[in-house]
């Protein structure tokens, strides 16, 4: 990286960094507190399958900010703070939270298309589902569940972009095992290929991969342009 390029004045905690990180905090919170009093956030502002009754299109920008549990909360926010310190840093904060905003919208989006092959391969001919022990759901209480939530799909983009800037900057596995960052990106990339195709879990697989892919898109677009590195004011 050419010296003009170098950050001046690194913080340690930028701005947008920040402001996401308390924003995701809260919103856990407020989910939680929320619920005692019989109101489910994750319902209301969770990515649901665009067919079902309670999509809204708003979902695909607050489904980011919400989160599962703790453990899906801390370990999304720790990647936040370790690769979007640095990143934000290098571009500033109006360039860093579009290309947040547009690796997590791309994300939704693409968990929708892969939620729609899922469902004309396998649903569209069935009006109810049945979900074993005798418990039987409409195509529509069925298409209700399909709620995905997290950051998880912005984070892969910073992760890609860490790996772009700084390929070969040294991130320690676990803490112990040191690994370029380019081949980490990749290795993460891979796994997620392979978790997406063969994983019955319930993560957004292809969710991760679609930020990613976003991401790839933007930075692509921004060097051909010449203006990756511009710190837009």
């Amino acid at each position: 990286m050419n010296e003009q390029y170098s950050p001046t004045g690194f913080r340690v905690l930028p701005p947008v960094v920040k402001y996401l990180l308390i924003i995701n905090v809260l919103m856990f919170l407020a989910t939680f507190t929320l619920n005692r009093f019989h109101i489910d956030l994750t319902e209301i502002l969770g990515l649901h399958f665009f067919k079902a009754s309670n999509f809204r299109f708003y979902q695909l920008f607050t489904y980011m900010f919400m989160h599962a549990n703790f453990e899906h909360l801390f370990f999304n926010m720790f990647a936040l703070w370790m690769f979007g310190n640095t990143i934000e840093n290098i571009w500033g904060a109006k360039r860093f939270l579009v290309f947040y905003l547009v690796c997590g919208l791309g994300a939704g989006l693409c968990q929708e298309a892969v939620q729609y092959i899922q469902y004309t391969t396998t649903l569209a001919d069935y009006a109810s589902v049945n979900m074993g022990g005798g418990r039987v759901l409409s195509m529509d209480g069925y298409l209700n569940m399909m709620n995905t939530v997290g950051a998880s799909g912005a984070i892969y983009g910073l992760l890609l972009a860490f790996g772009m800037l700084f390929p070969n900057a040294m991130i320690y596995l676990y803490f112990l095992f040191p690994i370029k960052a380019k081949w980490f990106v990749i290795g993460y990339a891979v796994i997620e290929v392979l978790s997406g195709f063969f994983s019955n879990g319930n993560i957004a697989h292809f969710a991760h991969l679609g930020g990613m892919l976003f991401g790839l898109l933007l930075i692509l677009h921004w060097k051909k342009k010449g203006t990756l590195y511009d710190q837009p004011q």
